[in-house]
């Protein structure tokens, strides 16, 4: 750190049905989770990485993801006024994290479509797409590594976890060979969402990638699959069959992610976090434990 110019590009234009009615007329992306809204962590995860210029992908009814990285003037005077400055700086935080732009998607097509409407702001800069509803928690690196490993070997690099055999049909799955190192591994193929009998590995990929501006030729002649969507998973696999190119790369994440794209794992992302936090564990703590000897 710092790497070369990688730019980030976080796709936020899904509906969010499975949080309705919550999300009718909020972005799942603005659900708080403890005092900050989802994709605010998100957007830290990037800078923390040293990438200073991001791309939110958007849909209709958005706006507050772009209200909520913009000033609020009123809001910011009545607080000074107040002389409440610790809330001043948490406000002003999210004004000032980074150089953020907006694009919409238009039409839903998927992530690989999502993906490939960012093509005219990256250029020929390599990039990192990181998916909101995977937050990784910041005391466990995984980005930084996947950034060094593309610097270091020029290829696409994903996040890979192990997960239960049971639970790998809700990821795709990669098979792999080993590398040198114990947390890097090659990507040979990738199947999307099969059958625990049918599934290359228990290696599940999580939502970060670090990706070339090589993606989006082979995007654009991406045809549709499952559901109508352009699947950014077709690319990778063009990518790792590819011999004379670089091939993909895994990074094996062992650290810490709350998924809160499902209502269940949401809640308990916001009680872990919760519970780690200085200024609410020591209160939180102890009532888990009442609360749990009830059940």
């Amino acid at each position: 750190m710092p790497h070369k110019p990688f730019k980030a590009v976080i796709p936020a234009a899904g509906l969010g049905t499975r949080f309705l009615p919550a999300t009718k007329a909020m972005p799942k992306e603005m659900l708080p989770v403890v005092d900050k809204p989802a994709i605010q962590y998100v957007v830290e995860e990037a800078t923390h990485a040293g990438i200073e210029d991001i791309l939110i992908i958007i849909g209709r009814n958005k706006n507050a993801l772009s209200n909520h990285f913009d000033s609020v003037p009123e809001l910011e005077g009545n607080l000074v006024k107040k002389g409440d400055q610790d809330r001043l700086a948490k406000v002003q935080q999210s004004n000032d994290l980074a150089d953020i732009h907006f694009v919409r998607q238009g039409e839903p097509k998927g992530l690989g479509h999502a993906v490939l409407r960012a093509r005219s702001h990256i250029g020929d800069h390599p990039f990192a797409v990181l998916l909101g509803d995977d937050l990784i928690d910041e005391r466990d690196p995984l980005l930084t590594t996947m950034l060094d490993e593309h610097d270091r070997t020029g290829a696409v690099v994903i996040a890979l976890m192990e997960v239960d055999p049971e639970h790998i049909h809700m990821y795709g799955a990669a098979a792999v060979e080993p590398t040198d190192s114990p947390d890097v591994v090659r990507v040979t193929g990738l199947v999307e969402k099969p059958k625990a009998e049918d599934a290359p590995s228990n290696l599940a990929v999580i939502g970060r990638y670090v990706l070339s501006p090589d993606v989006f030729d082979i995007l654009e002649r991406t045809e549709p699959g499952k559901g109508g969507e352009i699947q950014l998973t077709d690319a990778l696999q063009e990518m790792a069959a590819d011999s004379n190119g670089p091939g993909v790369y895994g990074v094996v994440f062992r650290g810490r992610r709350y998924d809160t794209g499902d209502r269940v794992d949401y809640i308990k992302a916001i009680v872990q976090l919760a519970a780690d936090r200085e200024d609410l564990g020591p209160e939180l703590r102890p009532w888990f434990k009442e609360f749990a000897a009830t059940l």
